[in-house]
């Protein structure tokens, strides 16, 4: 399996520490990248990816990496501190340049056969928030099987979390790459994602953007065809 990780910081403290170590359990073709060290940019708000194409979006040529990857792995991990109860102004900076992808929007189809996990740690709480903040792009851009790990490690850098914390998370990451695995090819969107994607497909059965209308007659979504088939 083809594991990417996207961090929501650039140091590497516990919430890297448990990210890598959970794509290790899972496979050993592991790409990674830091935010907002390997993309950075806060979106503008110009609309282009909406109205025209999410080639015109001024970022497009720095964003095509991570993009790239994302599309041709079989799962994405997003890890995140907390930061005041949210994730990382550089996650959420990184997630909002992919709005256009949302199922309202431009699908793409490859996400409907990926599983995707959000991580996130802090020295007290805030965990679950954060989790969302992340596991909303995933849900909306149609991956099917989405993992929360939230984890308290009661420390600032993860050399000093506890033995007994870090058996914990140890134990938790094992649970998790082995239902990761044995889900792998298996994945197919339950009844929320399905029937949001049927809400959609009247929505653009009717027309709303030009640009999402054509896209989705492209794929023959408007008709019977569906992107997890």
């Amino acid at each position: 399996m083809k594991i990417v990780l996207i961090h929501g910081q650039n140091h590497k403290g516990s919430t890297y520490h448990i990210g890598r170590l959970l794509a290790e359990k899972i496979g050993e073709d592991i790409e990674e990248f830091f935010l907002p060290r390997d993309f950075g940019e806060f979106c503008i708000g110009c609309t282009k990816c909406f109205m025209a194409h999410e080639s015109r979006c001024p970022h497009y040529n720095r964003l095509t990496p991570i993009t790239r990857a994302m599309d041709e792995a079989d799962v994405l991990i997003l890890t995140s501190p907390v930061y005041v109860f949210h994730a990382t102004g550089a996650m959420k900076a990184f997630l909002d340049h992919y709005g256009y992808r949302w199922m309202v929007h431009r699908p793409e189809e490859k996400m409907f056969r990926k599983q995707g996990v959000c991580i996130s740690t802090a020295a007290g709480g805030g965990m679950k928030s954060t989790n969302k903040d992340m596991a909303d792009s995933l849900f909306f851009w149609g991956i099917p099987k989405v993992y929360k790990y939230g984890q308290a490690v009661y420390e600032i850098s993860y050399e000093g979390v506890s033995e007994k914390i870090k058996g914990k998370i140890d134990r938790k990451t094992t649970r998790l790459a082995n239902q990761i695995r044995k889900k792998h090819g298996k994945t197919k969107p339950g009844i929320k994602t399905r029937g949001l994607f049927f809400i959609m497909h009247l929505v653009q059965r009717k027309g709303m953007l030009d640009t999402d209308s054509t896209y989705w007659k492209e794929k023959g979504w408007t008709g019977k065809k569906r992107p997890w088939k």
